[in-house]
C-alpha cells in the first residue's frame, strides 16, 4: 500500500491534532464557518440526526466530536431528558467543549469531557447504549475510532455517523468539487482571517472520504450488524446507522 493510499484509508483529512491545534484557533467562528461553507444546510442535516437520537431508546448518550454542541441542542429540544438518562458530550478541543457547555448550561443531566475519539479509556467497556459523532470521522482514524465505539457500546447498542459522501452521478459529484476548491479557500480566507488549516483539513475531508458504500462495508468489517445509510443533499453528506451485535 503506497503512503497516498495510507493516508486516504486512515484518515481522510490528513489531521492531527497533536499537530494543529486549529479547532482551537477557530473556535469562536467555528458556527458561522458551518454556515458558510454548507449554505446553512448542515442545519437541516443536524436535525435529521437529532430525530434520529431522539426517536432510539437509551439511558446513556455519548457523543463523540461535540463541537460547539449542535446535535445535543436538537436532541434536548425534540425530548425533554427522562429521569434515567444522561448525556455525554465529548471533544479533542477544550475551546469548542467550553462553547457546548456555555450553550447547554441550563442542562444538568449532560456531563463534559476532553477526550480523543481514538481512545478514551474513561468510558467503561460496554457502557453507552448510542454512540454520534457528526461531521467529525473525516479528520479521524476511522477504523480505530469505530474499534473504541464497539468497545464502549453495550451489546445491542447504536451507532449513528454523519459525515461527507458521495453524490452518486460521478458528473454531478466532480461539479461539487470544483466548487468547494474555487469557493472554499475564498470563504475560509475571508471567515478565518487568513488561517488555511480550517478549509485544507475540510477540504482533504470532503474529497478523499469513502463512498457511502465503502463506509458501510468498513463498519460491517468491524463486526456491527444491521448496517444502513440514507444520503441527503443529493450525497453530499449520508447518515450510517449501525448496531452492536448482542
Amino acid at each position: 500500500m503506497t503512503v497516498e493510499e495510507r493516508f486516504n484509508a486512515k484518515n481522510a483529512a490528513g489531521f492531527y491534532t497533536q499537530q494543529d491545534d486549529v479547532f482551537g484557533r477557530i473556535a469562536a467562528r467555528y458556527n458561522i464557518l458551518s454556515d458558510l461553507f454548507s449554505i446553512g444546510i448542515h442545519r437541516l442535516w443536524k436535525r435529521r440526526v437529532a430525530r434520529l437520537i431522539a426517536r432510539e431508546s437509551w439511558s446513556q448518550l455519548l457523543d463523540c466530536a461535540t463541537g460547539t454542541g449542535d446535535i445535543i441542542l436538537r436532541v434536548i429540544h425534540r425530548k425533554k431528558l427522562e429521569p434515567h438518562q444522561t448525556i455525554i458530550a465529548s471533544d479533542i478541543s477544550p475551546q469548542m467543549l467550553a462553547i457546548a457547555q456555555q450553550r447547554l448550561k441550563s442542562e444538568t443531566k449532560i456531563v463534559f469531557q476532553v477526550l480523543d475519539a481514538h481512545s478514551i479509556p474513561e468510558i467503561a467497556t460496554a457502557s453507552v447504549d448510542l454512540y454520534s459523532i457528526s461531521l467529525g470521522l473525516k479528520i479521524c482514524e476511522r477504523e480505530q475510532v469505530l474499534q473504541e465505539v464497539m468497545r464502549v457500546l453495550r451489546p445491542g447498542g447504536r451507532l449513528v455517523v454523519l459525515e461527507a459522501s458521495n453524490i452518486p452521478w460521478t458528473w454531478l459529484h466532480d461539479l461539487y468539487l470544483k466548487y468547494m476548491h474555487i469557493c472554499m479557500p475564498v470563504i475560509g480566507w475571508i471567515a478565518t482571517r487568513g488561517d488555511t488549516s480550517a478549509y485544507k483539513y475540510l477540504l482533504n475531508g470532503i474529497e478523499k472520504f469513502p463512498s457511502a458504500e465503502a463506509l458501510a462495508d468498513e463498519i460491517l468489517s468491524l463486526g456491527f450488524v444491521d448496517v444502513s445509510f440514507q444520503r441527503l443533499s443529493l450525497g453530499i453528506v449520508a447518515i450510517h446507522i449501525a448496531r452492536k451485535p448482542y
